[in-house]
């Protein structure tokens, strides 16, 4: 744990860019449902809200307009750190996820490695790689480093000895587990990462699927931090589909605070992730 912070990063992740609309009617698409569901999950304790956006046909896009009016709505709304996917879709080129940065979120996510996801292949070269770790340095947008396999690891220790520490100084990697064709959704896989993770870094975990609970658990008996939401999973229990994100939000919160870790708010998640941009007075009030 960073010195001086106690508790528990909690970030949600509401929609993703796999999930369909038609096929997940609870999926936030909309500029409306998406502030809706980011003002409920903050109240329940969430600080970080990883953003994939969706256009006005509910279909994942990368077009900057339309980014930037969903982080502006969020900001009205909310004090959440508002992070950015980079990721966007498995079909996305590199030019428009490295141009997502223009909508100047607070952080960004930085995958560290070509992973199959599924059937289909998550193309993240080292040249692009480098290339978002200094932009985002540049930039002053903190990354979270998105690791799928334990190799990564060893490209984020390549990445910070050749090209410096992120923005803000601070290490943060979120271990990504569950996916078909990355490392298992296991206790045992989770335990195996951590002596390879960089000096002073915090991590969070990622539970895809049926993973989500035994990784969280599994995160927290760590010491580490939760990501949740229905990017990652629409299950909330065998047979039983999910709500709505608020409804794991308030699982992950619960779990937090039967370890003694209770949520951090926004303003406890920049101290940790050393985000230096000050919510606006409408933000800090909501």
């Amino acid at each position: 744990m960073r010195v001086g912070v106690q508790g528990t990063l909690l970030t949600l992740a509401p929609t993703g860019a796999e999930s369909a609309k038609v096929d997940v009617p609870a999926l936030p698409v909309t500029v409306d449902e998406v502030v809706a569901t980011a003002r409920d999950c903050r109240a329940l304790g969430a600080a970080v809200l990883h953003l994939h956006v969706r256009g006005t046909d509910t279909r994942p896009t990368l077009d900057l307009p339309r980014v930037r009016e969903v982080v502006a709505a969020v900001r009205e709304i909310t004090d959440l750190v508002v992070q950015l996917s980079t990721g966007g879709a498995v079909t996305d080129p590199a030019e428009a996820r490295l141009a997502v940065l223009d909508a100047e979120p607070d952080a960004a996510s930085l995958s560290l490695g070509t992973v199959n996801f599924g059937r289909d292949v998550f193309y993240n070269p080292w040249d692009l790689i480098v290339e978002l770790h200094t932009q985002m340095q540049q930039r002053g947008i903190v990354p979270e480093y998105e690791v799928f396999d334990l190799g990564q690891l060893a490209t984020l220790s390549r990445l910070l000895d050749r090209h410096g520490p992120p923005a803000g100084g601070h290490v943060h990697v979120d271990l990504v587990m569950g996916v078909p064709g990355g490392m298992p959704g296991t206790t045992a896989a989770l335990a195996a990462c951590l002596p390879f993770l960089p000096p002073g870094a915090t991590f969070a975990a990622t539970g895809v699927g049926r993973t989500s609970l035994p990784v969280m658990l599994a995160a927290l008996s760590a010491g580490g931090h939760l990501r949740v939401g229905m990017e990652d999973t629409l299950s909330y229990a065998p047979g039983e589909p999910v709500r709505d994100n608020a409804q794991l939000v308030a699982r992950a919160a619960g779990l937090a605070r039967i370890a003694q870790r209770p949520p951090l708010t926004p303003t406890e998640a920049r101290q940790l992730l050393g985000i230096t941009r000050v919510p606006t007075t409408a933000e800090v009030s909501r």
